[in-house]
């Protein structure tokens, strides 16, 4: 259902190059050039940066791929409703979401939908939160469960709450049964961190940086299951969202408390452009009445 132009484009930018897409359109080579050439002239800006071996995309053409892939995404979920009859029945969602949600939150609204519509089926894709963002913006998720820090580009936001931060802590440990813990007493203990580069650990170094504390993580991990472990085993302390975690029973949630941790966002994500077939937009629903309740708003 892509427009010509737009079809034969995206099979160049999947293929790397004029002959192979031909290939695979099953056309001749000169036709997807022609086309290609109309689309530049059209846009007034080169799609393809042109080499011996390929072809790659220019700026302006991966901004092109993205919508190009919305778009291919959106037909093929229209037409599947209209085979379908346009019900819930046989229809598959595919939610991504960074790690935390998929322990709780998202299994649960999984559940809820189901108990009424027990023909949808589900796929969850456990990401990294920047990659759980890229899925929806082109096409290869329904809905992203996910944290962000500042605007997201070519996404819908339908739910947005920030999460506090909180240290885990085993019962009788000295911080249980505090409310809150400033980042240098806390950093007096030998503490499990996510990897660099994750949104909370960006945060705690550039909090540190700020207080002027030297650190040097005890465990560094991005799986939540092993600082968990740690922590039951009195190793030290883990930093985690308080918010849709694993198993926490005999353990302790203490507030990190400083301004920075408030810069992140969990969110429930749609493609800004894409219609979603019923199933998919009530899943959205459910994922943000889930979100709201488990951060108490």
């Amino acid at each position: 259902m892509l427009p010509v132009n737009l079809a034969y484009f995206l099979e160049v930018a999947r293929a790397g190059s004029v002959t192979e897409a031909a290939q695979s359109l099953n056309v001749a080579p000169s036709a997807v050039s022609r086309q290609i050439a109309k689309l530049e002239s059209g846009l007034g800006v080169p799609l393809f940066v042109r080499h011996p071996r390929g072809m790659t995309p220019t700026e302006a053409g991966l901004r092109l791929l993205a919508h190009a892939r919305r778009t291919e995404a959106e037909s093929a979920s229209l037409v599947e409703e209209l085979r379908s009859g346009g019900g819930a029945a046989a229809r598959s969602v595919v939610v991504a979401c960074s790690e935390g949600f998929a322990q709780r939150l998202v299994p649960l609204a999984v559940v809820e939908l189901r108990r009424d519509h027990p023909d949808v089926a589900f796929r969850v894709d456990v990401v990294q939160r920047q990659e759980a963002t890229r899925r929806v913006v082109e096409g290869l998720a329904d809905v992203a469960v996910t944290y962000a820090m500042g605007p997201q580009a070519d996404v819908r936001v339908e739910c947005s709450v920030v999460v506090p931060v909180t240290a885990l802590v085993p019962y009788g440990h000295p911080l249980a049964g505090r409310d809150r813990v400033g980042l240098a007493e806390l950093c007096g203990y030998p503490l499990a961190l996510a990897n660099p580069g994750t949104s909370q650990r960006e945060l705690f170094d550039i909090g540190v940086r700020l207080e002027g504390l030297s650190v040097r993580p005890a465990l560094v991990c991005d799986a939540l299951a092993p600082q968990y472990a740690f922590v039951r085993a009195g190793g030290g302390i883990a930093l985690v969202g308080d918010l849709g975690d694993l198993d926490d029973t005999g353990l302790a949630h203490v507030r990190v408390d400083h301004p920075v941790f408030r810069q992140r966002e969990a969110q429930v994500q749609t493609a800004a452009v894409r219609r979603l077939p019923w199933a998919a937009t009530r899943s959205a629903e459910l994922l943000t009445e889930a979100l709201l309740r488990a951060s108490g708003e």
